[in-house]
């Protein structure tokens, strides 16, 4: 089983620096989880200093959530620096699948740099994968295909690990081993933001786990427990999201102990 606690306190003692290249949506909730979950966020978006902040950085989290073809130069050249030091990083194919630019840009970041883990929702995975989808907007689509077996045909082709959210979770390696997180809520899904405040936490747990499938499951499935502990307290979106933040912050043996539920997928 995933010692999800002792990552945890890994990440209290270590206090890993995690460099975002994000979106501007979400750029306040992602820095705020990941302080809440004992790391340090750090938003640098100019290409003049992409490299040079992940220099100092433990790990990488891109987003394309509000994609420029110049972000995606100062991406490249932080993956650049983040693959000669050897550091997770986690991509977050927001909206692939919507666009051409979109689509192709996430392509061309794959295809010239490595890129450790691949998170997105079920159409966006599929699309890299070589699906025909459509996403609508950032949110996931109907794909004819099995998931896992696209998100195993993805993860094989570039040699990374991808995460596939939604009501389930879905982590798959590059040899094919992976898990299933059922942990979570579904006020989870009535604000905007907690994709990549998902990926921000993945980005947190993969800089002390040099398993990126192992460091994902534990990112979600804590996640998701402070979600289900959350509903406890709130009932409403704006009440929820507050609450999910000091979830996410004290989460103790107890917690995780009781309400972890990862299974190996098959």
């Amino acid at each position: 089983m995933i010692n999800t606690l002792t990552l945890l306190k890994a990440i209290q003692a270590k206090k890993p620096l995690v460099h975002h290249i994000t979106n501007w949506v979400t750029i306040y909730d992602c820095a705020n989880i990941v302080r809440a979950i004992g790391a340090l966020p750090v938003m640098t978006h100019a290409k003049e200093e992409s490299a040079e902040m992940q220099a100092i950085s433990s790990s990488l989290v891109l987003n394309i959530g509000t994609l420029t073809p110049e972000l995606v130069e100062s991406m490249i050249l932080a993956i650049q620096k983040a693959n000669e030091l050897k550091h997770p990083i986690v991509f977050d194919a927001v909206g692939v699948g919507a666009t051409k630019l979109r689509t192709n840009k996430a392509l061309e970041i794959m295809n010239s740099v490595h890129v450790g883990i691949v998170k997105g929702n079920s159409s966006e995975i599929a699309k890299l994968a070589g699906s025909d989808v459509l996403t609508k907007g950032v949110e996931a689509t109907e794909i004819k295909e099995d998931i896992s077996v696209m998100a195993k045909k993805l993860a094989k082709k570039y040699d990374c690990t991808v995460v596939v959210t939604g009501a389930e979770d879905i982590i798959v390696s590059a040899n094919e081993t992976g898990f299933i997180v059922k942990n979570g809520h579904c006020l989870l899904e009535e604000f905007v933001g907690t994709g990549c405040m998902a990926a921000s936490l993945i980005g947190c747990f993969a800089a002390v786990e040099e398993d990126y499938a192992i460091a994902s499951a534990a990112a979600l499935s804590c996640f998701g427990i402070a979600a289900e502990l959350a509903s406890k307290k709130a009932t409403k979106p704006a009440a929820f999201k507050q609450e999910l933040f000091d979830q996410i912050y004290s989460l103790n043996l107890a917690d995780v102990q009781t309400l972890q539920k990862i299974e190996v997928l098959e």
